[in-house]
């Protein structure tokens, strides 16, 4: 019989708490695992190699939703399909990025003359209602750099 491991001995190997490999079974993302007479979950090998892969995929940003999609692949499914749908994820996960970088130079960039304005405003000092946070382009009042009015 191949070599197994605990629920304790897992999270060593693997990297992952053993409340969240729980969690990844009670949600889909992993499949139950065989159990010894005394009830205790046993992981094999290529048990522990999918916890690393999640938990590198995770790490990456990975949705768990899309994750439990492409890991019931590895359970049995089309084997074929797997490494066009992860392309697919680390594409959209880098687009996602790409946004969220664009949106935070946008935020630098208003900070940093938010802030230019502020040390070098002698004026602003002794006003009662500071408004150095205004600026003739900033965006509308509570909105997020990238947020159009209409999302608001």
């Amino acid at each position: 019989m191949a070599h197994t491991l605990s629920i304790g001995e897992v999270p060593k190997t693997s990297g992952v708490p053993a409340k969240t490999i729980r969690y990844y079974e009670d949600i889909g993302v992993l499949p139950l695992p065989r159990r010894a007479a005394s009830g205790y979950r046993l992981y094999d090998q290529p048990g522990v190699e999918r916890l690393r892969f999640i938990r590198r995929a995770r790490s990456l940003g990975l949705p768990l939703r899309q994750l439990k999609t492409l890991t019931t692949t590895l359970n049995g499914g089309p084997r074929a399909g797997f490494r066009p749908q992860l392309l697919s994820l680390v594409r959209d996960q880098l687009a996602a990025v790409k946004e969220r970088v664009t949106e935070l130079e946008l935020l630098r960039q208003q900070l940093e003359h938010i802030l230019q304005r502020m040390e070098t405003s002698v004026s602003q000092r002794h006003a009662g209602a500071c408004r150095c946070l205004e600026t003739k382009s900033a965006p509308a009042r509570d909105q997020r750099p990238g947020e159009s009015a209409a999302n608001s």
